[in-house]
């Protein structure tokens, strides 16, 4: 893991279609049932799943008195779910419908005494065909799971990083799997005009909670690129914010996805991966915030400050 190569892995988009596809609707079924139990946060905070060490976790979500865990390891490949009262119990990740794993998961927490309430389809795909019913993704390749984990490490490590130097109101860097992105949200402290919405088989009024605040958005997804996308926008964009000059070299505003983009295989090809994505998060949140007018000096901080 010492190598530039070897940290930020090379993985095209293109050749883990179907594998991307399945391992979506399995991070739904997860992040669906910690929504089912976790209070609402702002945003949407609390439906998130969060990178760890292996893969991917909702983190302790409240149960009862107590609280259980879910975890994707992407390393180990198996599913695991664990309980504060002790239990324990999991199965291993390959090749299997949608409509087998979200049947085991459901046997995996009744035995654990855990319910799943949850609404059994999936958001912001079309068509959305019920967790129950898909036979239609089937595909785990372990290989590509394992690397698309290791990207998503890598990311969120950097955004982290960016993360840090901002005191005002920030989320966490975490993964929404609706649209199966890593994300991290800067906010001005000003109220937004109400999201139009317009997401694929999800209602409206998510998007308008989602987005009720002035905010600065970045992160990373597959899609975008060969090898994915690191990402950037402003809601609302202030005026010239799609002509604003950012960096690296190979950063571009996209018309079609009404961002700025930071193909992946640019930034893991740069001679310093994590210089060239931290200069597109800082040029494009400038961008953001220059010309949408924020209180910067009293929004940000050196994270160094007590160095």
């Amino acid at each position: 893991m010492s190598s530039t190569t070897t940290s930020w892995p090379s993985l095209r988009v293109a050749d883990w279609t179907a594998t991307r596809e399945t391992l979506h609707m399995w991070t739904q079924i997860v992040g669906k049932i910690r929504m089912a139990h976790a209070p609402l946060l702002n945003h949407w905070w609390q439906v998130t799943l969060y990178v760890g060490p292996r893969g991917l976790t909702t983190s302790a979500v409240p149960f009862g008195t107590g609280a259980f865990e879910i975890e994707l390891d992407l390393l180990g490949h198996r599913l695991e779910v664990r309980s504060s009262d002790g239990g324990a119990l999991g199965f291993g990740l390959a090749p299997m419908p949608v409509a087998e794993f979200y049947g085991t998961v459901l046997d995996v927490l009744d035995r654990l005494g855990v319910s799943a309430p949850i609404r059994p389809h999936p958001n912001e795909v079309d068509p959305a065909i019920p967790f129950a019913e898909d036979h239609t993704h089937a595909s785990y390749d372990a290989e590509a799971a394992t690397l698309f984990w290791r990207q998503l490490l890598q990311a969120n490590r950097v955004i982290g990083e960016f993360r840090s130097h901002f005191v005002g109101k920030v989320s966490p860097v975490h993964f929404f799997w609706g649209g199966m992105d890593l994300a991290c949200t800067r906010f001005s402290g000003r109220t937004a005009p109400p999201h139009p919405g317009g997401v694929p088989n999800c209602g409206d009024w998510v998007m308008v909670e989602g987005y009720s605040r002035e905010l600065s958005s970045c992160g990373f997804w597959p899609g975008g690129g060969e090898e994915g996308a690191f990402y950037s926008y402003a809601y609302p964009a202030p005026d010239g914010f799609a002509e604003a000059p950012v960096g690296p070299d190979g950063a571009f505003y996209s018309a079609d996805f009404q961002q700025f983009l930071l193909p992946y295989e640019i930034a893991r090809a740069a001679p310093d991966p994590d210089r060239a994505v931290a200069e597109f998060l800082r040029t494009t949140y400038g961008a953001a915030a220059d010309l949408g007018r924020w209180d910067r000096s009293a929004l940000e901080d050196d994270p160094l400050r007590w160095a």
